[in-house]
Formats: structure tokens, sequence, C-alpha cells
């Protein structure tokens, strides 16, 4: 059994960082206060701040910046007292600056600042610094850097457990998706130490800047990412709400919808498509019908004679949700797809009497997970045929409605299915939805893309 989350208690994690803190004193007492003034230290410095005052958010929990790297740096060039002080200094600024929770601040503080000093201590201890820039001192600066990384990991975690509850256990589980990230801003770090030790100041100077604008620059992507997904949310919302009150006209639409959608999605994957192209055939299938919601209530509800006009408004709603969608903000295929899926293979379709390979393949494909459905639903509008029945029909068209290869991978595909795959009377929209995946496919970014030069973690602001 899983153990509850702990309650948070923040009184102990600022007790607890404070101590930490208290316990460098005695080292920082016994240091030269020599290289707090050495030019290094001010660049390393102002690096540090920028870095973190840019810092990239990570999964909503941790801030993640670029000022490792001069952490890492003061360890190697200017010691234990400029390493520890650059890290205070650096949140202390951002804090001045941001004003997040003064609670979350001695936690910041022990969780930055305890390792460089660790770390400067350790690498001291081993090499008395790094002077000529050996193999031995850059494997060493190296293996304290990832020291350095696990350390603060894991200080943090404990800390933030301590500061907002929940378990340990899960704060304590590796940042997987940053490993390439980390592993990358490692071989970086080293790489600057190297180049300072052999050219010196201004080089090494260089280097940094490069960093600290990368840094920057993964904070713009980071926004940039998180705009996306507001405005995908809010794309598929809108998509997902005019849906449903299709349905409330037309109590099949979702459910014909879904099943329209994974039938589309199936065939694809059955004619050896790509994932991504079985997702647009899914997505498309979802929405093929949006444009209806534009239709006449009389032609809704599916009672009396139709008028011509009535047909107008019919042959009109493909090119009508394709518009819809353009105007959402769906990538552009879906709204293609759903402008054709009425187009018929011998030309006589609607609303641009497209014929043959002028049809999109996934167009094609949806038409007949959409003949099909409509012929076997429990809900249709038509006497009800069996599968078999359905695909005797769907052959009799083939060639002239609808793409004869896609009809025989749907054959191919019931083959040995069930009867609720068949006639996909429980098909969810919700489920087929799956709103969350989507905006994340929207964003279609590496989960790491704003971390690209980081590692340094501190507490999330709030």
């Amino acid at each position: 059994m899983e153990d509850p989350p702990k309650a948070a208690h923040p009184g102990v994690a600022v007790a607890a960082s404070l101590l930490l803190l208290l316990a460098a004193l005695p080292v920082l007492l016994l240091s030269s206060t020599a290289a707090l003034f050495e030019p290094l230290t001010f660049v390393l410095m102002g690096g540090a701040i920028v870095s973190v005052l840019y810092a990239s958010d990570w999964e909503g929990i941790v801030d993640i910046s670029a000022a490792f790297v001069c952490f890492m740096l003061a360890a190697a060039f200017v010691g234990p007292i400029a390493a520890f002080s650059i890290a205070i200094i650096a949140e202390a600024i951002t804090w001045a600056v941001r004003r997040y929770r003064l609670v979350a601040l001695p936690v910041n503080l022990a969780a930055t600042a305890v390792p460089s000093l660790t770390a400067a201590l350790a690498f001291q201890g081993l090499t008395g610094g790094l002077e000529e820039g050996s193999l031995r001192d850059i494997a060493l600066l190296a293996a304290v850097a990832i020291g350095f990384l696990v350390f603060n990991y894991a200080l943090l975690s404990a800390l933030a457990t301590l500061l907002d509850g929940g378990r340990l256990r899960d704060a304590l589980r590796p940042p997987r998706a940053l490993l390439p990230s980390l592993a990358i801003t490692v071989a970086l770090t080293v790489s600057i130490a190297a180049v300072f030790a052999q050219f010196g100041l201004a080089a090494g100077v260089f280097l940094v800047l490069i960093i600290v604008a990368f840094s920057y620059m993964s904070r713009l992507v980071v926004i940039a990412r998180e705009r996306t997904a507001q405005y995908a949310a809010l794309s598929w919302g809108v998509l997902s709400s005019l849906v449903r009150s299709l349905d409330r006209r037309d109590d099949r639409t979702a459910r014909h919808s879904a099943a329209v959608a994974a039938f589309a999605r199936d065939i694809a994957l059955e004619c050896g498509m790509s994932k991504r192209e079985a997702e647009l055939a899914h997505t498309a299938g979802l929405l093929h019908d949006i444009g209806r919601f534009a239709l006449p209530d009389r032609v809704m509800e599916r009672h009396g004679t139709l008028t011509s006009a009535d047909w107008d408004a019919i042959h009109q709603h493909p090119e009508l949700g394709a518009e819809m969608l353009r105007d959402l903000g769906v990538y552009g295929p879906v709204a293609q797809i759903v402008r054709a899926h009425h187009e018929r293979i011998d030309g006589r379709g609607y609303p641009n009497r497209l014929k043959g390979d002028e049809i999109p393949e996934i167009a094609r494909i949806v038409a007949v997970a959409e003949v099909y459905d409509t012929l076997t639903a429990e809900d249709t509008y038509r006497d009800r045929m069996t599968s078999f029945q359905a695909m005797t029909e769907l052959r009799r068209v083939a060639g002239r409605q609808l793409d004869e290869r896609f009809v025989e991978a749907l054959a191919e595909l019931l083959a040995g299915r069930d009867l609720e795959y068949r006639h996909a009377d429980t098909a969810d929209f919700d489920t087929e939805l799956a709103i969350e995946g989507r905006i994340a496919d929207s964003v279609a970014t590496d989960s790491a893309a704003g971390s690209g030069g980081t590692s340094a973690m501190t507490s999330k602001p709030a």
C-alpha cells in the first residue's frame, strides 16, 4: 500500500535550511576573502544572477538555470568562499526582484550554496585548484560537477517536501527528461574550464556569456511553449464544446465522431501509415462533422422531406467545418481533410468535386470510416446493417464513391474482431478526445527544451 503524502512543515524546512547554512560558517571563516575580489568572481556572479533571474520552469515544481556553470567555475578557479557567496548573492537578488514567498528563500539558498561550497571543497582537496587544465583535473571537475547535481537535486527535493508536503520518494525520483541536458551541461562546464585554464580570463568570460545568453533564450522557449499550451487548450476546449453542443441537437454526433475517429486511425495503421499520420486521421475523424453546427434544426432532426436549400446547406458543411478549424488554429491538414471527406473517387462528391488522388489520402480514409459507422450503428437514421452487410455495400461502391484500397483495409481490420468493435455502439467522445494529450502534442517539443544549458535547481516560487 502506498504511503500517504506527508503534511507540509515549512518551519522545519526553514530551520533545516538555516542550520545547513550556519554549518558552512566555520569553513568560510577559515577561508581567505581575497578570492571575493578577483575579477573572475564578479564575472561569475553576474552570470549567475542573470541565469537565476531567467531560470526555466520544469514541471511547475522547480526552476532550473545555467547558474550551475558559474558555480562550478567558481569552485574550480576562485575557491569555496567565492562559490558559496556567488550562490547566496545570486539567489538573494533573485528574491529581491521576483519577491516570491519568503519561506522558500532559505530553502533555495541552502539548496544551491551548500552544494556549491561542498563541490569547491571537494575539488580543492582533490586537485588544489585547476591551473593548467590537465586531463586528470578536468575529469575530476566532471565528477565533482555530477556530485553537485546529485546533491543539489536531493537536497532541494528533501527540503521542498518539508516545505510543501508530499512524498519524498516521489520527489527524489530522478528527472529522466532532464538527464540528456544535464549531461551536456557538465560537458560544457568542463570544456569552458579547460578553455579558461589554457587561454585565461577573456576566453572564459566569452564562453560564460554564451551560456548565460543560451539560458535567456531557453527561458523564451519555455514562455513560448506555455503560451502555445494555453492557446491549444483554448482551441480544443472550444472545439469539444461545439461537438457537445451539436450532440445536444443530434444525440448521434458525439458517439459517431468517436467511432469514425477510432476506425480512421485503425485503418491508417492497417495500411502501414506512420503514427503521426494515424493520429491525424484520428483527429480529423473526431472533427469531421463540426461544420454541421451551422445546419438548420429541421435538417439536424432528420424528420420530413429536405428542400433543395436544405441539401445546399448539407453540401456546405465540410467547407464550414474546415473554416472553423482554420480560424481556431487547428493545424492545416485537419482542415483540408474535413473539407474533402465527402468528395468521391468518381468526382461526384462535394464541395469541390475532387476525384481520385486529388482527394487527400486521409480524407478518403475518413470517408470509409464514416460510411461504415453510419451503416452499422444503432443510432443510424436508416435501417441498421450487420458488419457483413455494410462491407458488402462498401465494396459495391468502392472505386466510385470510396477508395477500394481503404475499403479492403477496413475488411482486414474487422476480421476476427468482436461485435462491440465492429458496431462501435459504446464509442466515447471523451476517451477519443484525450484533450490533455492533444494539448501536449500541440506544444510538440521535448519536455526539456527549455533546459538545454541548465542545471542548478531551486524551489518553484509561489
